[in-house]
């Protein structure tokens, strides 16, 4: 890290004008409670960041959940972040009209949601394999440092425009990996991706993240979803631990057997039936050479 990243990297003690510090560029996608701009940052030499404005209500919101825990903010989890597979996280505050706001580093691709939604075969074959092993590498990073993501999906992987780099984004709902933070009845995050433990209102661990990751490459490898349903909500996850997924060989049957049963295994609905950690995954899929 150089000196001009070292005094950047902070938390910022004073409200900030977001309008007159930052030149905004365009917009792009929101998050769970979230927008986020690319712009120019006027007083760091006109520097290209994302910047993510937090919704006051909606952090309030999941906030209240843990009054009292000393719970981190999202800051200062992404403070935390150091790994090539992440995307850096600058500096965080609060705006003058009360926002919180997080400075980050600008990943100029596409994420894996538009990759997904727009079915880029062309762009993606021949790369998921290394696509996959970055995030799973990330993911393994967020775990060695006793925190949970809570909402790994697509939406939350950048990657750079060559494809060649994926990177792990939005700590909105992160917690620590600690008991209090692991009680039942903390249901969120995105859906279609979540874990039966938290759609159910059970007592969490790493293993909701590892059976999102798993629905995130299922999804990222055959368009589709293990899961056939047209709800979108909540709802939609029920499906989860009362019907068993179609196995993704019979959508890709020419895929290595071994990055399938990998994907496969890390979806089991039962937490104790599932792989146990992610780099379990890691070393399952640490042979597989032709990638789908």
């Amino acid at each position: 890290m150089g000196i001009f990243d070292s005094m950047f990297k902070r938390s910022t003690a004073k409200p900030v004008d977001i309008e007159l510090r930052f030149e905004r560029l365009r917009s792009a996608i929101s998050g769970t409670m979230s927008n986020f701009f690319v712009a120019k940052d006027r007083f760091n030499e006109n520097r290209i960041v994302g910047v993510k404005l937090c919704d006051t209500d909606k952090v309030a919101f999941f906030e209240s959940r843990f009054k009292g825990l000393n719970k981190p903010s999202e800051g200062e989890i992404a403070l935390q972040m150091s790994h090539p597979n992440i995307v850096q996280t600058y500096e965080f505050g609060t705006s003058t009209k009360g926002q919180q706001f997080l400075v980050m580093e600008y990943i100029d691709g596409p994420g894996l949601q538009l990759l997904i939604s727009e079915r880029q075969e062309s762009r993606l074959a021949g790369k998921r394999l290394d696509m996959i092993r970055q995030m799973a590498e990330a993911l393994a990073y967020v775990h060695r440092r006793e925190f949970i993501h809570r909402d790994i999906c697509p939406r939350n992987y950048m990657a750079t425009e060559d494809l060649k780099t994926v990177k792990l984004i939005d700590f909105g709902l992160t917690l620590p990996a600690t008991k209090v933070f692991m009680a039942p009845g903390n249901r969120t995050g995105t859906p279609l991706y979540m874990s039966p433990e938290i759609v159910r209102r059970r007592s969490t661990d790493h293993r909701v993240d590892i059976f999102s990751f798993a629905m995130t490459c299922y999804h990222l490898i055959t368009f589709d979803l293990p899961w056939q349903m047209s709800d979108t909500t909540g709802r939609a996850a029920l499906h989860h631990d009362t019907s068993p997924p179609r196995n993704i060989l019979e959508l890709c049957p020419d895929m290595d057997p071994h990055l399938a049963s990998a994907i496969m295994s890390a979806m089991a609905a039962n937490p104790d039936q599932r792989t146990p950690d992610i780099d379990t995954f890691l070393k399952q899929i640490r042979n597989v050479k032709r990638s789908p």
